[in-house]
C-alpha cells in the first residue's frame, strides 16, 4: 500500500505541510525510518531519533518545527495517538487469507453463508450456522452449531465458537480465542467446606470430602456489535442465561470471563484479566492486567481498576481502585507510604523504649 502524505492527512483529518506529494509506503520509528516511510514521532522526545533515521516525512506533534527537524513533509493531527487508529488501519495489508470458500473448508449444507464471505483453509462451519456478510473466517476456525457470527467480522486463525454463541457486526477474534466452553460449575451433594469456609471465613466446620458433580451450561454467549477479543482469551457460556459482552467493548490477550458475567459497553479489559462467575459490569469500566474479580461481584460504571487490583467487594460507579483487596487508590497509595515508613517508625520507637527504661533503671 502507498500513500501521498496528502492522502493520508485527509484520511486521518490532520494538517499536512511541505511537499504533500510525497509518496509514503510504510511506516516506521523515526530512527529506523528509510526514504519512503513515514516516522511516527507524535511526541518531543521521538525528535532526536528522527536524525539518526532517513525520512523525509514524518507525523509529528501539533506545533512542531518540521523544517528545523530536516523533513521535507510533514503530518500534525490534533490528536496524534488518535490519528494513530485511523493510520494503522489504512496501511494494514491483512493476512493473505485469500476470498471466497477454500476447497478444504467443511461447510455442513444447512449453514447460511452470506455474501463475500471468506473462508479460509482448514475452517468448519457448523449445522445451522450463520456467517454474515462479507465476514472472514481464517484457517482452521471453528463456528458450531447454531451459532452466528454478524457482517463484516474478521476470525484469526484457530478461533472457536461454540453451539448457539450469538456474535453481533464487525466482530475480531484475535487467534485462538474460544468462545463458548462450559463454564467451571461443580456442586456437591451435601454442603463442602468451600461453602462453609466461604460463609465463616476461615471454618470448614464438620464438613467431609465429598466428589465434585459438574452443572451444564445451557445458556451460550451473546456479543454485541464491534467487540474486539485477544489473543487464546476464553469466555464461558452462561449456565441457564448467556454470558453478555456489550457493543464495543474490547477485551485483550489471556483473559478469562466466567460463567454469566454480564459485561455492558465500551470497556476495556487488560490482559490476563479473571472475572469470576456471575460477575455484573456497567459501561465505559478500564480494567488493567492481572485484575481478578471474586464472583457475583457489581462493577458499576466508569470504574477503572488498576494492574493486579483484586476485588474482593462491588465497587460504585466512578471509583478508581487498587490493591488486594482493592481500596480507593488514594488509600492505598497512603497505606502503601505508611507501610514504608514502618521500620524507621519501629526503630524511632525502640529507641524511645531504650531511653525511657534507661531513665528509669538510673532512678
Amino acid at each position: 500500500m502507498q500513500y501521498s502524505v496528502r492522502e493520508i492527512a485527509t484520511a486521518i483529518e490532520a494538517e499536512a505541510v511541505g511537499d504533500v506529494d510525497i509518496v509514503i509506503h510504510a511506516l516506521s520509528e523515526p530512527g529506523d525510518a528509510g526514504p519512503d516511510d513515514l516516522a511516527l514521532a507524535s511526541n518531543p522526545k521521538y525528535a532526536d531519533a528522527l536524525a539518526k533515521g532517513a525520512a523525509q516525512a514524518a507525523l509529528l506533534w501539533a506545533g512542531a518545527d518540521w523544517e528545523a527537524l530536516g523533513l521535507k513533509a510533514a503530518i500534525l493531527p490534533r490528536r496524534p495517538r488518535y490519528a494513530m487508529s485511523r493510520l494503522t488501519g489504512m496501511m494494514d495489508p491483512g493476512h493473505s487469507f485469500g476470498s471466497g470458500v477454500h476447497p478444504s473448508a467443511v461447510l455442513d449444507p444447512s449453514a447460511q453463508i452470506g455474501a463475500d464471505v471468506t473462508v479460509a483453509p482448514g475452517a468448519v462451519i457448523g449445522p445451522e450456522a450463520v456467517i454474515g456478510d462479507r465476514t472472514v473466517i481464517g484457517p482452521m476456525c471453528y463456528v458450531g452449531w447454531k451459532a452466528r457470527v454478524g457482517a463484516d467480522g474478521f476470525l484469526r486463525e484457530h478461533v472457536s465458537i461454540g453451539t448457539g454463541v450469538q456474535i453481533g457486526d464487525r466482530f475480531m477474534a484475535q487467534p485462538g480465542v474460544r468462545i463458548g466452553g462450559d463454564g467451571f460449575s461443580f456442586v456437591t451433594p451435601e454442603k463442602s467446606g468451600v461453602e462453609a469456609v466461604r460463609e465463616t471465613l476461615g471454618e470448614q466446620g464438620d464438613t467431609q470430602a465429598q466428589s465434585w458433580s459438574r452443572i451444564a451450561s445451557l445458556g451460550a454467549v451473546v456479543i454485541g456489535d464491534d467487540v474486539e477479543i485477544g489473543t487464546n482469551t476464553a469466555i464461558d457460556s452462561g449456565t441457564i442465561r448467556p454470558t453478555r459482552i456489550g457493543n464495543r467493548t474490547k477485551i485483550d490477550n489471556l483473559v478469562h470471563i466466567g460463567h454469566n458475567v454480564v459485561i455492558g459497553e465500551d470497556n476495556l479489559i487488560c490482559g490476563q484479566v479473571g472475572l469470576a462467575g456471575s460477575v455484573t459490569v456497567g459501561n465505559n469500566v478500564v480494567m488493567a492486567g492481572q485484575v481478578g474479580v471474586s464472583d457475583n461481584l457489581t462493577i458499576e460504571d466508569r470504574v477503572v481498576l488498576a494492574a493486579a487490583t483484586k476485588v474482593m467487594s462491588s465497587v460504585r460507579a466512578g471509583k478508581v481502585m487498587l490493591g488486594y483487596p482493592s481500596t480507593e487508590m488514594d488509600t492505598q497509595i497512603s497505606m502503601y507510604k505508611s507501610q514504608r515508613r514502618l521500620p524507621r517508625v519501629l526503630r524511632e520507637i525502640a529507641e524511645i523504649k531504650k531511653a525511657v527504661f534507661k531513665s528509669g533503671d538510673s532512678d
